[in-house]
């Protein structure tokens, strides 16, 4: 049957089953995850489902007497996909939360429909910094990419890193991460010799390598959506620049946990700033990666702790409403939520609904015999850097 319900209609039948005690007046608190389980984005979509699997495995799925119910949708990385899947859980399923959202499109068309049927939409992956402001009920437990890419910025302008080529991919995040990075390290400094940006889609790194090599940086800077890294780190080495003194900085999207074991040696010394690495060195952490390991028989990567977060936020705010599982209450009790996740320390900033937590700098070492992004440096509490400058 042909879909065709208006944003307008969902709506009014939101309302209606508010007004009724309908599907939230119910035992069972379901939860419609959205996510790419195929497609070019199906490396995300399966991290971000092994967290949300793991943490109901580790806490059940009963809270404040409320059964809980995912309800898994794959959008074969097609944001179109996502809008109308998102339209069947709210109507059809009732759902009283929907989360996941591999890319910032895919985030985006389903902000209308989370503001016009009052249901709070839990970002666990994308992370183009406007995503929070598009819908009330939006929150985010994954990441921006401004706050990744200031740091290594400020980093690079500290370590004789004067010259610089950024490599981004052609889209909201790309534009994100060249903008931030460019602006803050040029006020430190440093100069952008060019701005390259590659499509989103099977991009062939080569023909971009070329010419940021042919510049002749002291470093490139790399943004690639989590998928992409291994291809763009192989095509690094194929054209030597490993071996020609061209070092690689960026977010750590491009050493992504789940792809790093097969990148090879060049990525040894790909140094990245982010909020995860699997070989974070804490006890929760070192808990989170064995559990997670024996369940999937692959490593954590950075989006797995956003599906993993992003249900922990879940469960927190449902034990704070004693169960209530409408919009409204959800969001509310989710501002200012604290609590320790296998990356350290995080929070949900209450104004802006979106996380704030250490960002690492990390080099690509290798230790006993595989590649892991080791910290060397943490700075604490960073909130998104985009959303703080509007405030000033």
């Amino acid at each position: 049957m042909m879909f065709k319900y208006t944003t307008g209609a969902i709506a009014a039948l939101a309302i209606g089953t508010f007004a009724a005690g309908g599907a939230f007046a119910q035992d069972t608190v379901k939860i419609g995850l959205i996510i790419s389980m195929t497609g070019q984005q199906a490396s995300t979509g399966k991290q971000v489902k092994a967290g949300v699997d793991l943490y109901m495995k580790e806490h059940g799925d009963m809270v404040a007497g409320k059964k809980i119910q995912v309800i898994l949708r794959d959008s074969g990385s097609v944001p179109d996909n996502t809008k109308r899947l998102a339209q069947e859980l709210i109507v059809n399923d009732k759902v009283n939360v929907i989360a996941g959202f591999e890319i910032t499109p895919a985030a985006l068309v389903v902000a209308p429909l989370a503001t016009e049927a009052k249901v709070v939409e839990v970002v666990m992956a994308a992370g183009t910094s406007i995503i929070t402001e598009k819908s009330p009920y939006i929150v985010r437990t994954s990441f921006t990419v401004p706050q990744s890419c200031v740091i290594i910025a400020d980093w690079a302008a500290k370590n004789k890193i004067k010259k610089v080529v950024t490599i981004v991919s052609d889209y909201a995040p790309g534009f994100d991460a060249e903008k931030s990075f460019t602006e803050r390290f040029k006020a430190a400094g440093g100069t952008v010799a060019e701005a390259i940006r590659v499509p989103l889609a099977n991009p062939d790194f080569s023909p971009f390598l070329q010419r940021a090599a042919d510049a002749k940086p002291d470093a490139i800077f790399i943004f690639v959506p989590s998928g992409q890294g291994g291809s763009f780190m192989k095509q690094f080495a194929e054209r030597g620049l490993d071996k020609a003194g061209i070092k690689l900085i960026g977010p750590g999207d491009v050493t992504d946990d789940d792809l790093l074991p097969g990148m090879g040696d060049a990525a040894i010394g790909t140094v990245t700033a982010h909020f995860y690495s699997a070989d974070h060195n804490s006890a929760m952490n070192k808990a989170y990666v064995a559990a997670f390991e024996k369940a999937n028989h692959f490593r954590p990567g950075f989006m797995s702790v956003g599906g993993y977060d992003g249900m922990n936020l879940i469960y927190s705010a449902l034990k704070k409403t004693g169960g209530k599982a409408d919009g409204d209450s959800l969001i509310a009790a989710m501002k200012g939520m604290k609590w320790e996740s296998p990356r350290g320390p995080i929070s949900i900033d209450p104004d802006t609904r979106d996380i704030i937590q250490n960002i690492y700098i990390r080099k690509v070492e290798k230790k006993n015999g595989q590649l892991y992004n080791v910290e060397f440096e943490t700075f604490k509490d960073v909130k998104d850097p985009v959303k703080a400058a509007m405030k000033k």
